[in-house]
């Protein structure tokens, strides 16, 4: 693979789980909102919390904490729901904060480590970002997002699979 495939930017948004930098592509990005206490679903997987309506469309959301298997997140102020759009299906996760939208080298995109884990692929690549201060400017702090890949998490990924 030649270093010319590899250049070109890509937007990501990044935000917080606990303490853990993660990020989705931007593009994927429909809206973020505030959370709201969904309606809740009989018989599905603990990590979804239920439905709520986007504009005349019901769409599944997601507790990505628990998804990931950690500890469900503690709902405050600054909680929200991620609206994604995977292959054609919304899709909203609730992340603890979100923290900024950067724009990142694709070379610098690290392949995620090869670990034995519950679920493989979740994590799509690890980059290095730079804070933002509070006046804004770019500080000199580095820190590593873990990119999500949303196919893997798509709440209806169990039964496209099965289709």
């Amino acid at each position: 693979m030649s270093s010319v495939e590899n250049t070109g930017e890509r937007k990501i948004v990044t935000f917080l789980l606990g303490k853990q930098m993660f990020g989705i592509d931007m593009s994927a990005l429909i809206e973020i909102r505030e959370w709201e206490e969904p309606t809740p679903l009989p018989s599905v997987p603990a990590h979804i919390k239920g439905v709520t309506n986007l504009r005349g469309h019901v769409v599944p959301v997601v507790g990505l904490a628990e998804r990931l298997g950690w500890a469900p997140s503690v709902l405050h102020s600054r909680s929200c729901i991620l609206v994604v759009n995977i292959g054609g299906k919304h899709a909203g996760f609730l992340v603890d904060e979100v923290a900024d939208i950067v724009a990142v080298d694709e070379g610098s995109i690290q392949p995620a480590p090869s670990v034995e884990s519950f679920e493989s692929g979740v994590i799509s690549g690890l980059v290095q970002v730079g804070q933002r201060s509070s006046e804004g400017a770019e500080d000199k702090e580095q820190t590593m997002v873990s990119l999500l890949d949303l196919e893997t998490l798509s709440p209806t990924r169990h039964m496209d699979l099965a289709a």
